[in-house]
């Protein structure tokens, strides 16, 4: 098993990450623990992503990987950008990756993720015990001279306590970029709970054939005794951000 407080690096990993209106803005209000309080809009967010080969990871192999959550409330990161995040699934092919972020307070669970490109037509698919789970397409472009870099925050929580991680990454977004259709194929799945809104409502987000980021070594606790939204992200001894 790899040590959780080491930090792990992925390279160019295929990737559609983004955000929309939930159905029921209330019950995917309620997968967030005591004391956290969800984005002004409600927003929902999943990230699914592909890596194809071992040489692109620091220790964790060739893997795929889906995660959804709900956007929270005045939790950017420093950088601002995208509001942060509370993983409510997180859906890893791999043992390793699954073992790595639960020690490190991810929701992880089993499930493929298969994203393919034909033309200018994405689909990415999530599949949990041999059936698909998720699906979306999308319209896409190419990749132009821009990318994208920043941070991305999430709210974990460990051993009873909330850690707050910040991960740096630089994507290489496509254009035009337009999700056409989001699908939660599973009703009796607990994921349904954050199942879009009709019509469907996109709030942001991008696909980038090459998305690299980062595992922070030494995620940073959370000091439950402040409210939530109003304690940032602190600093690891190495002057990094602590704690995709």
């Amino acid at each position: 098993m790899l040590d959780p407080a080491a930090p792990q690096l992925v390279l160019n990993a295929r990737t559609l990450l983004f955000s929309w209106l939930p159905a029921d803005p209330g019950a995917a209000e309620a997968l967030l623990p005591a004391g956290v309080r969800p984005h002004p809009q409600r927003q929902v967010f999943s990230c699914q992503y592909v890596v194809d080969d071992e040489t692109q990871t620091s220790g964790f192999g060739a893997y795929s990987l889906t995660y959804l959550g709900v956007s929270l409330a005045d939790m950017e990161p420093p950088d601002g950008g995208t509001p942060g995040g509370w993983w409510t699934h997180y859906l890893a092919s791999s043992t390793r990756v699954r073992q790595y972020a639960a020690a490190r307070g991810a929701p992880a669970a089993e499930g493929v993720t298969r994203v393919e490109l034909r033309g200018g037509r994405l689909t990415a698919e999530t599949w949990v015990d041999g059936r698909p789970l998720i699906r979306v397409v999308a319209a896409v472009g190419h990749t132009g001279t821009e990318a994208h870099s920043g941070h991305h925050r999430y709210l974990t929580r460990r051993d009873g306590e909330l850690h707050v991680v910040d991960y740096p990454y630089v994507a290489e977004p496509v254009s035009p970029f337009e999700v056409e259709s989001v699908e939660f194929l599973v009703p009796e799945h607990p994921v349904h709970a954050l199942r879009p809104a009709n019509p469907l409502h996109v709030c942001w987000g991008f696909y980038a054939p090459r998305v690299s980021f980062a595992y922070p070594a030494c995620p940073s606790l959370l000091d439950e005794a402040a409210p939530v939204h109003q304690v940032p992200a602190r600093r690891a001894r190495s002057g990094l951000p602590s704690g995709s």
